[in-house]
């Protein structure tokens, strides 16, 4: 089942907190773990993110009409984009210390994916909860609770930035999908 997000916890979400010096430490030094593994993780989020979100799985043809986990994780368009994603936050976390980097990266995910693929931004704040909730669960040693907050901000400032690079673009989501 599929969770309705309040206009409250959207407005909460969209402030991102800076993070610290240390902050940034411990983000690439978790992510260096994470990412020796990136296709294996990127297919488990993925995978969890259309479990939990099926309706996500609109956005992409090859595999949207898949209900089993299993049947969608063998399929090469489902590794690709894992491999996709995990290279943006992989981008993200490797210049974590340049703010205008990062900025420019997320835009042209946010650009993309409003303009070319027509993803409502909401799929962002649960793909990056997701993909939380993997990395906690396979990295749980690894995830203490300082981790935890690091990587709460990281979520935070990957959400703020792509569904700024939306308002930039003008592409505006009402329910159901329909766009202004």
């Amino acid at each position: 089942m599929e969770k309705v997000q309040g206009e409250m916890e959207i407005e909460r979400w969209e402030r991102s907190e800076e993070l610290s010096d240390a902050e940034k430490k411990v983000i690439q030094e978790t992510w260096s773990r994470v990412y020796m593994n990136c296709e294996d993780v990127g297919v488990s989020i993925l995978i969890r993110f259309f479990v939990k979100f099926p309706s996500a799985k609109q956005y992409f043809s090859q595999f949207k009409h898949m209900e089993d986990p299993l049947e969608m994780e063998r399929t090469p368009q489902l590794r690709k984009h894992a491999r996709r994603v995990m290279g943006a936050v992989n981008t993200v976390v490797e210049n974590i210390n340049d703010s205008e980097k990062v900025s420019s990266v997320l835009a042209l995910v946010g650009k993309a994916h409003a303009l070319k693929h027509k993803v409502e931004p909401v799929y962002f704040k649960f793909f990056t909860g997701v993909m939380l909730e993997v990395i906690a669960e396979e990295y749980a040693n690894d995830f203490t609770p300082e981790v935890q907050r690091a990587w709460t901000k990281v979520k935070s400032l990957i959400y703020t930035h792509v569904t700024a690079a939306y308002k930039e673009s003008q592409v505006h989501y009402l329910p159901f999908g329909f766009t202004t």
